[in-house]
C-alpha cells in the first residue's frame, strides 16, 4: 500500500507494523478479517476462519451451542466501513462467540481521516466485501472459441489495450475509475473498486470509451487482431475478494454474485455488436464516503443520471479527434409525437429463467471525423431472427431518447 506525503513518519511506521500483523492474522488466506476498532495499545480485529463464515448462518442441531446469525447480519458486517466503535465490536464478538485479536502498535494511532482510510483499505485486502449496488460491465469476444490460440491471444491483448487506453483518457480528465478486471476466458468483467453513484456512473462512461477505442481499432485493422464485441452492463449485488495467491494476497480482485450471474445470462443472448443494459432496482450510496445515505435507482433513473454527466467526456480525443458530444440512451419505437418509447426485452436463459433487459445505444460525435455509433438500433433487433429469445415487453416512455433515429 502506498503511503503518501500526507502521513507523518510516525503514522507510516505504525501502518507498516500494522500491515505486517494483519498479514500474520490473515494466515495465507486461512482467516478473514471482518471488523476492526481502535484501542489504547493498537488495533482490535475480529478474525474468523474462512470456513466459519458459512457455519455462522447455518442452523446448529443437537443443542451443541454456537452462534447462529442471519446471512443479512454477516453481509452487514462486510458491507461499507469495517471500523466499529469498541462497544459495537464487543457486541459482535459476543454474538459470534469470538475473541478479538489485539494488534499492538508502538505508538497510539493519530486518529486522522487519512490514517483511518488507509487502515480500511488494508482491512479490506484481507477480507471479503459485500456490495449491494455494484455496477459491472462485461465485454465478450464474439466467436472466441472458434479462433486459433494465437488469434485468441491477439484479440484478448487488443481488448486489454482498449481498456487501458480508456482508463488513461479518463485519468487525463481526472474522472475517477479505480477499475478492476476479472477474466471470463472470452473477455473481462470490469468494475469500479470505489463505491457509490458517481463510481457506477463513471464506469458506464468508461465502458463507452472502451467500446469506442475498440471500434476505431477495428476500422484500422486488416488482420483480424481486433475483436468484435458484445457487451452487457448491469447493477446488482456481489461479493468481492482478493484471491490468496502463493504467500501474499493477490493484487487482483474477484467478484461473484447476482450481478455477475445476470450478466453471464444476458451475454448469452446478446447479438454481435449489441449493448444490453440490465433491468435493476437497487439502493446505491450517494457517495463513496458514506454508509447511510442511499438512493433508490432503477435502470431508467440511472440512465438519466448517466446522460446528465456525459459532458464530462467532451474534449477527450479519440483517434486524434476531440469529442464534441456523446448521447447514450435505451432504444425503443418511434411514437406519433416523434418521441421514443423504451422497449423492455425479456430473455430466457438455458436454465429456463427469464430476466428483463434493454437495448442500449451510444453515439459519439467528433469535430472533424465521422461519429462513432455503438450498439444496435431497435429496428435491427426487431428484424433479426436470432433475437427470437427476446420478446418485447411493456414499452415505457423516455423523453430523453433522440427525437430522430441515428444513421447507424
Amino acid at each position: 500500500m502506498r503511503l503518501d506525503d500526507e502521513l507523518s513518519l510516525t503514522e507510516r511506521s505504525n501502518l507498516m507494523l500494522l500491515e505486517r500483523q494483519l498479514h500474520r492474522a490473515w494466515g495465507l488466506g486461512a482467516n478473514v478479517i471482518l471488523s476492526w476498532s481502535r484501542c489504547e495499545d493498537g488495533v482490535l480485529v475480529l478474525t474468523v476462519p474462512h470456513y466459519e463464515l458459512a457455519e455462522f448462518v447455518t442452523p446448529r442441531s443437537g443443542g451443541n451451542g454456537g452462534a447462529t446469525v442471519s446471512t443479512g447480519f454477516i453481509e452487514e458486517l462486510i458491507s461499507g466501513r469495517r471500523e466499529l466503535a469498541p462497544a459495537q465490536l464487543d457486541k459482535v464478538t459476543r454474538l459470534l462467540q469470538r475473541e478479538p485479536q489485539l494488534l499492538r502498535l508502538t505508538r497510539p494511532l493519530s486518529g486522522t481521516r487519512r490514517e483511518s482510510e488507509l487502515i480500511e483499505r488494508m482491512i479490506r485486502r484481507y477480507s471479503i466485501s459485500h456490495i449491494a449496488g455494484r455496477a459491472v460491465a462485461l465485454f465478450d469476444i464474439v466467436g472466441f472459441g472458434l479462433l486459433s490460440p494465437f488469434a485468441q491471444m491477439t484479440q484478448l491483448n487488443s481488448l486489454s489495450y482498449s481498456i487501458n487506453a480508456a482508463h488513461s483518457r479518463m485519468l487525463d480528465r481526472r474522472i475517477g475509475v479505480n477499475f478492476a478486471r476479472s477474466s471470463t476466458g472470452d473477455g473481462f468483467y470490469i468494475w469500479n473498486r470505489d463505491d457509490g453513484l458517481e463510481a457506477n456512473t463513471n464506469l458506464y462512461h468508461f465502458m463507452h470509451l472502451v467500446l469506442a477505442d475498440n471500434a476505431i481499432a477495428r476500422g484500422q485493422s486488416r488482420a483480424g487482431s481486433v475483436p468484435l464485441l458484445r457487451t452487457a452492463f448491469h447493477v446488482g449485488s456481489c461479493y468481492e475478494f482478493h484471491l490468496a495467491e502463493g504467500l501474499n494476497p493477490s493484487l487482483y480482485d474477484f467478484i461473484v454474485g447476482d450481478v455477475t450471474i445476470d450478466l453471464a445470462r444476458m451475454i448469452e443472448r446478446a447479438l454481435p455488436g449489441q449493448i444490453l443494459f440490465g433491468e435493476f432496482d437497487v439502493d446505491i450510496a450517494e457517495s463513496a464516503t458514506t454508509d447511510t445515505d442511499y438512493v433508490r435507482f432503477d435502470a431508467h433513473r440511472f440512465m438519466r443520471q448517466a446522460q446528465s454527466t456525459l459532458s464530462h467526456l467532451n474534449g477527450l480525443e479519440l483517434a486524434g479527434e476531440r469529442i464534441e458530444a456523446i448521447r447514450c440512451y435505451l432504444t425503443g419505437e418511434r411514437r406519433e409525437d416523434d418521441q421514443y418509447s423504451i422497449r423492455r426485452l425479456t430473455i430466457a436463459d438455458k436454465h429456463g429463467l427469464s430476466r428483463n433487459v434493454y437495448n442500449a445505444k451510444v453515439n459519439i460525435y467528433r469535430q472533424s471525423a465521422d461519429p462513432i455509433l455503438l450498439g444496435l438500433e431497435d429496428r435491427v433487433i426487431s428484424r433479426t431472427p436470432t433475437q427470437s429469445t427476446c420478446e418485447p415487453g411493456a414499452d415505457e416512455t423516455d423523453d430523453s431518447a433522440p427525437a430522430a433515429p441515428d444513421t447507424h
